[in-house]
């Protein structure tokens, strides 16, 4: 059985979206997409080309890649406006730092070499790695990622550096918001068991979009609770932590990693139960009942979670009315959806009615539910420094 099987995922991801989906998707999971951003490429923008003459100008001491795509979308702009071979040689003569291997290929592939790279791809090593060695008086020019870098500037020019930034891109809601929409709605509907967030901005994003939409808190209550926050490292999982919303991460930021986190993880969230002589095991949208996988449709499954929390035990008709999606009025809407759950676990006897009572889990005699799940928390604190 595929370790994600019966488990969804969303993704909120701008870039190398088919890339993470199809990971996911050969372990099992089911995707939902649903975009938290794009990125908006600047060759047209006059300031960096403004930017990128005054560097040619004025070469600096140092120059500092943050990210392979916006390394190389400098030096794609700066050949559209007849600049390339001039910012080469500008860049040749300084000192290249490279954040990460992204960013070290796009250096190398252009011909240039890189002085030095920190072994954590983060940009608070960058930030330490200048200050020790010292900057008074240097010229450095520093590629952003998507977003300003204020403190690591302010450090700089503190310890005496004249900073240029150059901004290649930056962030900005997506085109088309209903996908966004449709997963916050999942999300708080119980169809969503993990998010997966590779860059801060996108993080952002969502917590924006559902505060214009008027459940901000809500989502976050979810991301505390039933919902599992997958992030890439910590720089992408800090505006979740600033809320308390616990976070699952890799012990390297790779897009590789963090799907092998999540494949040893999502096993420890599904529930066990013997019941009437058979294994169930709760997945996020399915069950496997004796290792077969069996698909549960989400108002009988909200069903079935709420006799997972007592097994054995009868639950009233009213309080499972309560918790069907949507708000049924009628107590016959819980034998409708008792019936579609028998029906989808294939074993009648797994759900046995109590005349006059409601309904209980045929939960094995002497036995108790294994493997409850709960929380997943950071797994590694090994920063990520903003990849996407």
């Amino acid at each position: 059985m595929p370790s994600l099987a019966g488990f969804t995922v969303g993704i909120t991801a701008a870039r190398r979206t088919e890339e993470l989906a199809t990971m996911l998707e050969r372990r099992g999971a089911v995707i939902q997409q649903g975009a938290a951003l794009r990125i908006v490429a600047l060759a047209d923008d006059a300031d960096l080309e403004t930017t990128t003459r005054a560097l040619i100008a004025e070469p600096p001491d140092i120059a500092v890649a943050t990210t392979g795509i916006g390394y190389r979308g400098w030096m794609e702009a700066a050949d559209g406006w007849g600049l390339g071979e001039a910012l080469l040689t500008a860049l040749g003569s300084c000192e290249m730092l490279a954040r990460g291997p992204k960013a070290r290929g796009a250096i190398r592939a252009s011909g240039l070499v890189d002085a030095w790279s920190p072994e954590s791809e983060s940009t608070a090593e960058v930030l330490e790695h200048l200050l020790e060695r010292g900057v008074e008086g240097c010229r450095i020019a520093v590629q952003l990622h998507g977003e300003p870098l204020p403190d690591v500037v302010e450090a700089l020019e503190m310890a005496g550096a004249q900073v240029v930034t150059v901004p290649v891109y930056r962030w900005a809601p997506p085109l088309d918001i209903a996908p966004l929409d449709r997963l916050i709605a999942s999300t708080l509907s119980g169809g969503i068991d993990m998010l997966a967030f590779t860059s801060a901005p996108a993080a952002a994003g969502l917590l924006a979009r559902a505060g214009e939409l008027g459940v901000h808190d809500d989502l976050v209550a979810a991301l505390r609770g039933p919902v599992l926050a997958l992030c890439v490292g910590p720089v992408t999982a800090a505006p979740l932590e600033a809320l308390d919303v616990p976070t699952l991460q890799p012990q390297r930021s790779r897009l590789g990693a963090m799907v092998r986190t999540l494949e040893s993880a999502a096993p420890t969230r599904a529930r066990r139960l013997p019941v009437a002589s058979h294994e169930l095991e709760l997945r996020g949208h399915a069950v496997l009942v004796d290792g077969v996988l069996r698909p549960v449709p989400p108002t009988p499954m909200a069903l079935l979670r709420v006799l997972a929390k007592r097994p054995g035990r009868v639950v009233p008709r009213s309080e499972l009315l309560a918790a069907q999606p949507g708000g049924a009025a009628d107590e016959h809407a819980v034998e409708n959806a008792i019936a579609r759950l028998r029906a989808a676990l294939g074993e009648p006897g797994l759900v046995q009615t109590v005349v006059r009572r409601g309904y209980r889990l045929a939960l094995e005699p002497g036995t108790g539910a294994t493997g409850l799940g709960g929380h997943c928390t950071t797994e590694n604190r090994t920063d990520e420094g903003g990849r996407r």
